[in-house]
């Protein structure tokens, strides 16, 4: 609901900016018709993820990660960190958030291993593992478009280094903090009830095949779209009550709509003028850390979308653009409201009944982001 009323504040700033004639029709028509493709696949891939979480596929792989790991609590751990990473690179850092989180959570309980570190995990490998592909984030979608189109395997080239060392840096961190406390061994569970053993195999087909059509070179919302449609209609035939309005996430496309009408009225005003004081300019290794560094800032500031969303016309080439993703997208784990998806993170775990002191967050985010802003951005000088 917050984020409802915010993008409806946000709608109504951008439409009066239209309106007295600071933002002109036509850069409103050219923001629509880059936004659209972006919005359309957020709505598919969330519907995609919300049915495959209703058919029980997610309870399912993480109960079948733990028979793996044969009660060996390290190995559950590696296992863990694998899916969650996963999981963001290919259905973004909102899925992994939102299902895998009470998904790894019920796990973890039913094993009688404290869920407090499991849902660190996802929720720190949510934001920082969001570097890998177009696809992992909202923020690379538009970084890709404007790098001149959605070419995973460029993406990967330019920033898989990078994202490498900040996958890296969070586990190591966490590894440190919380493996240590956790009991090495832990009981089986028994394995989680399937309603519906088609819906689970459906569900399973199209999540895996979907995975390699997001990194072809296909517009990403092709793939997802296509998907959402058959396992809408396989949830039609075999279990319709599931399905309903509630799949769409509205909250986060009023907030998404605004925010980009918004910015781009910032934009026509020249916010362009502040930003690029601040960010600086060069390719070389102080200026990029220099990009990054504001760009964290920001985004712990206000939110990492409107961070770079003000920021990218400052990034004027490759590895700027890069520069200012390890930013807007790893940096953002130190305050609470940095990342929508920390904050659905949150309420996951409350739903869940799992208490989580934003002290601990804001200490271990203070900890993992200044090493991966200082680290992952070596790579892109070399």
């Amino acid at each position: 609901m917050t984020l409802a009323i915010i993008g409806g504040a946000l709608w109504i700033l951008g439409i009066i900016a239209l309106l007295v004639g600071i933002f002109p029709a036509d850069q409103a028509l050219a923001v629509a018709d880059r936004v659209w493709p972006i919005l359309l696949f957020v709505v598919a891939v969330t519907v995609v993820a919300e049915l495959a979480s209703r058919a029980g596929l997610f309870d399912v792989v993480a109960a079948r990660l733990a028979r793996i790991a044969r009660g060996r609590t390290a190995w559950l751990w590696v296992l863990v960190v694998a899916l969650a990473t996963v999981a963001t690179a290919f259905l973004s850092l909102d899925t992994t958030a939102v299902l895998l989180t009470p998904v790894v959570v019920a796990m973890a309980v039913a094993r009688k291993l404290d869920p407090l570190p499991f849902a660190f995990v996802t929720v720190v490998l949510a934001n920082t593992a969001s570097l890998f592909l177009p696809v992992s984030n909202l923020t690379n979608l538009l970084a890709s478009d404007a790098l001149g189109g959605h070419d995973p395997v460029a993406f990967l080239a330019l920033l898989g280094p990078s994202a490498l060392i900040a996958v890296a840096v969070s586990v190591v961190v966490l590894t440190v903090v919380f493996l240590r406390k956790l009991p090495k061994t832990y009981p089986d569970a028994a394995s989680p009830a399937v309603a519906d053993p088609v819906l689970l195999r459906v569900s399973a087909v199209v999540t895996v095949a979907l995975l390699p059509l997001l990194v072809i070179g296909l517009d990403p919302w092709m793939p997802a779209l296509a998907a959402a449609v058959v396992l809408i209609v396989t949830f039609a035939l075999r279990a319709p009550r599931a399905l309903g309005i509630r799949l769409v996430p509205w909250s986060l496309l009023v907030f998404a709509g605004g925010l980009f009408l918004a910015v781009g009225a910032l934009e026509a005003v020249g916010i362009g003028r502040v930003t690029s004081v601040l960010a600086g300019s060069g390719d070389d290794l102080v200026s990029l850390w220099q990009l990054a560094g504001v760009g964290a800032l920001a985004a712990n500031g206000i939110n990492n979308l409107p961070a770079y969303l003000a920021m990218e016309s400052v990034a004027g080439s490759p590895v700027r653009l890069a520069a200012l993703l390890i930013g807007v997208n790893a940096g953002p784990i130190v305050t609470p409201w940095a990342s929508l998806a920390t904050l659905l993170w949150h309420d996951r775990l409350v739903a869940a009944g799992v208490e989580v002191r934003w002290s601990r967050f804001v200490l271990l985010g203070a900890v993992i982001a200044p090493l991966i802003l200082v680290l992952a951005v070596l790579p892109l000088t070399l």
